[in-house]
């Protein structure tokens, strides 16, 4: 089965972008490359609508890299509030400290630059370099990969992990034109988010869905190596993250008694305490006692 003609998908998804794309604010015509670079690292594993207010006081309290990396460190994480990987926070801290040290405070647009930057990896860096900067750049999140292994490769679901094969598709198909090609970027996005859903995908109110490789062959189901789903209810997972809402909750620091009664099973809880200092999201400030990194 031939490929979609790649101006003919262009054309579509470019259009279909225009008319039904969501008003986000780090996509507005005054978004600055921080508000861009915010989002990127708060929508890793997180839905837009629990980012969308998180992203809006981060930057009412930090509007450039300056002011967060003048910031304690611990602050940063309270403000995380329940996102979820409060990791996240501390690589957006540490990389607002070296946008500072070397580049005078301001976000990078080279790709190279922002890939330096400490939790910054390829689908960020190319993400900001072409949402902020409107950048040439192959950028492969979960929805886009989805959308080009259904539309083009004709499979339902993408590999795990990114394969070379997929980067060689993507990079067919991007536009020669900068700025069309960052506009493709957040396009296939966007119709992954919206239209070419994991689970339940609208086909009737896709674009190019008499283009798409996957629906023409018939719907074949994934036969990849099993995905595997994403527990959360007695995890390692669960117990940080009650431990840490006690710790952004308390001013201060907040003691074993309370941890104790937030979680009761002891091992698992010694371990995820032990866990969240070796990862400086606490600090034990006296023993039985932990607080937000200073």
């Amino acid at each position: 089965m031939d490929a979609p003609d790649p101006t003919v998908l262009h054309e579509r998804v470019l259009d279909w972008y225009d008319e039904h794309a969501r008003d986000l604010p780090w996509r507005r015509p005054e978004a600055t490359p921080w508000s861009v670079m915010v989002s990127e690292l708060m929508l890793q594993q997180t839905p837009v609508v629990r980012v969308l207010p998180v992203h809006a006081a981060w930057l009412e309290r930090w509007p450039t890299p300056t002011a967060l990396a003048s910031a304690p460190t611990g602050e940063a994480v309270r403000m995380w509030g329940r996102l979820g990987y409060p990791r996240r926070a501390l690589r957006l801290h540490a990389a607002a400290t070296v946008i500072v040290e070397r580049h005078g405070g301001e976000v990078p647009a080279a790709y190279d630059d922002l890939l330096a930057l400490p939790g910054v990896g390829d689908y960020t860096a190319a993400a900001i370099a072409s949402f902020a900067f409107g950048r040439r750049h192959v950028v492969l999140d979960t929805n886009v990969r989805r959308v080009l292994a259904r539309a083009v490769s004709g499979r339902e679901l993408p590999p795990p992990a990114v394969t070379r094969a997929e980067r060689d598709v993507a990079t067919s198909l991007l536009p020669d034109d900068p700025a069309t090609a960052a506009t493709w970027a957040v396009a296939t996005m966007e119709l992954g988010a919206l239209v070419c859903t994991a689970r339940q995908p609208a086909c009737d109110a896709c674009p190019v869905a008499d283009l798409c490789a996957w629906r023409l062959a018939g719907f074949p189901a994934y036969d990849g190596p099993p995905r595997r789903g994403q527990a959360w209810a007695g995890t390692d997972r669960q117990c940080r993250g009650r431990i840490m809402a006690l710790a952004r909750e308390t001013q201060g620091s907040v003691g074993r008694d309370r941890i104790e009664a937030a979680w009761p099973g002891a091992e698992q809880r010694e371990r995820c305490l032990a866990g969240l200092v070796a990862d400086g999201l606490l600090t034990q400030v006296t023993p039985g006692r932990w607080a937000l990194p200073g």
